[in-house]
């Protein structure tokens, strides 16, 4: 169900709000398209998607009449515009133009400071924000289906209002059910579960569409992980523990059951769930699932065979990671901090970026985990304690973040410096030391870079000279980020730019944080108040696009 907004042709938007809070969602086709099934689609099944009503005028053998109805553009409003694109340069005009010309080109946008973003092939997650959030998206469309717009208003209202009268009955009887039995039972893909709930658990569960994220019971997940066998897990943390399951219909799943320890009540859990269930990108661990059962409370994400990037760069007895798959997992790790920091709905800092939080799937694309711990860059000067800030990495912490508790878009640029490094070394941060400088691997990394020798990095498993020059830059590009002061730290969306075109000049680096392996063992709940005072510092949030 996760995938549900990933077809052609199709836009969602949000139908219905109580009190500021989400309680339905409907899609609609784009101009230009109709459903592909309209018997599914009138059921409120939309997982077939649109297709376009009529050939573009591209498409058809030119005569003097189709030379007058050319092809045009739908102007839509607020919009989350889908991942794949193809950047250019040029005004807004010029975008329309270049994107009328070719005939593949679907849908464009313009950005001020970016410039034209064209697609290509089939547009899918097409999402409408609420509000005055989002780019204005133009989406191409047959002459003939541009004349009548009023018609598809109209379309369009009908079906909301009778979205909206039929989400009305639907909530009317699902209270009316609860009060009578003071059960729920709630239906999913897999199966049914039965759980009792709360009338708390009911109302925050009004955040998340059910059909979109089943509720599990207890017992499918115990089943599912062999009662949560040891031989079963999949990790351990400060939050809690990861299980592999395997359901009854075969689908395999990852279930992360939180202790606890992790003192976070139903309302915080609800939501984390409310968070994560909103952020969807192929770069980010998708949720499928929760529990929230007697003094329970589960995550259930989809399962990746690959595991966790640490087992491939630091286990010797491994498979070898090959550059081009390591300079992929680079990339994908970037997009997804990318739709993160800039792209998602809520901007969000992860903060405990390292290669155990990077899973990998079966063609090695990487995906972020761990992400449902967000701060919102509202709260930016909020100061961890002691206790939580070892519950994150102190490797990948930046200075400002580990030494006075102040995190931003830039400290998570730090994490990700150090991980291409490591990436490129395959040596560990948090193990590495050489002897005769008593430096930790950013230190060492940097000595080298001044020596004009980055070569002695390189994991010597991928140390070819077809490669050596852009795995020098990528070295480069992980300096930058690792600089002491997250000012000088390219953002994300810099680094990423970087890393696809070599003719984009790179700044000389600055001194690196946490040089050596002292400055590391000394950060943490033992660190004085004159310490902290003393690396406190001002971050400015950063404005989305």
């Amino acid at each position: 169900m996760g995938h549900l907004w990933r077809q052609p042709g199709m836009m969602k938007m949000t139908i219905g709000m109580l009190n500021g809070k989400l309680q339905m969602m409907t899609a609609i086709c784009l101009i230009g398209y109709e459903p592909k099934s309209r018997e599914e689609w009138d059921r409120g099944n939309w997982s077939s998607g649109c297709v376009r009503k009529t050939q573009l005028q591209c498409d058809r053998d030119n005569n003097a009449t189709d030379r007058n109805r050319e092809d045009g553009f739908s102007r839509l409003r607020f919009i989350k515009v889908p991942d794949l694109m193809q950047w250019s340069s040029g005004e807004e005009n010029e975008c329309k133009s270049q994107c009328l010309r070719n005939c593949s080109c679907l849908a464009y946008a313009h950005d001020s400071n970016t410039g034209c973003m064209s697609w290509y092939g089939t547009l899918i997650d097409v999402q409408k924000f609420e509000g005055n959030m989002g780019s204005d998206f133009y989406v191409r469309a047959a002459y003939s289906d541009l004349e009548k717009p009023k018609d598809h208003k109209v379309i369009v209202i009908v079906s909301v209002i009778a979205s909206l009268v039929a989400a009305s009955i639907c909530i009317f009887f699902a209270w009316w059910m609860c009060k009578r039995k003071g059960k729920a039972t709630i239906s999913s893909a897999h199966g049914k579960a039965e759980a009792s709930l709360s009338d708390s658990t009911e109302i925050l569960m009004g955040e998340v569409n059910i059909e979109e994220l089943p509720l599990y019971s207890f017992d499918v997940l115990a089943s599912s992980t062999n009662n949560f066998d040891m031989g079963n897990q999949l990790g351990m943390g400060g939050f809690g523990t990861v299980y592999q399951g395997k359901l009854a219909n075969g689908e395999e799943i990852a279930v992360k059951r939180l202790s606890a320890a992790s003192g976070q009540g139903l309302e915080e859990f609800m939501n984390e769930v409310v968070v994560i269930s909103k952020l969807q990108h192929r770069n980010l661990v998708r949720l499928i699932g929760c529990c929230v059962e007697k003094e329970e409370k589960m995550l259930i994400y989809e399962y990746l065979q690959n595991r966790s990037l640490d087992v491939f760069l630091f286990d010797k007895s491994q498979n070898i990671l090959d550059w081009r798959k390591r300079f992929n997992i680079i990339q994908g790790i970037g997009r997804g901090l990318l739709y993160l920091h800039r792209d998602s709905r809520l901007r969000i800092v992860h903060r405990d970026l390292k290669p155990s939080n990077i899973l990998l799937d079966e063609d090695w694309n990487p995906k972020i985990s761990d992400f449902g711990w967000p701060e919102y860059l509202e709260a930016i000067k909020m100061k961890p304690t002691p206790e939580e800030s070892w519950e994150h990495s102190i490797g990948y912490m930046a200075p400002e973040y580990a030494m006075g508790g102040v995190f931003s878009e830039k400290s998570d640029v730090f994490s990700f410096g150090v991980l291409v490094l490591e990436i490129i070394s395959g040596k560990k941060n948090t193990s590495f030391y050489n002897d005769e400088f008593s430096l930790g691997l950013l230190g060492y990394a940097w000595k080298l870079w001044n020596e004009d020798n980055p070569g002695d990095l390189i994991d010597q498993r991928i140390s070819t000279p077809t490669f050596v020059a852009e795995i020098t830059r990528c070295m480069w590009i992980g300096l930058l980020c690792v600089q002491e002061s997250p000012q000088q730290r390219p953002t994300i969306s810099t680094v990423l730019s970087m890393l696809s075109s070599e003719i984009v000049d790179l700044p000389e680096p600055e001194h690196p944080g946490f040089t050596d392996r002292w400055s590391r063992s000394h950060v943490g709940p033992s660190s004085s108040t004159q310490s902290i005072s003393a690396n406190k510092i001002t971050i400015t949030v950063m404005e989305g696009r």
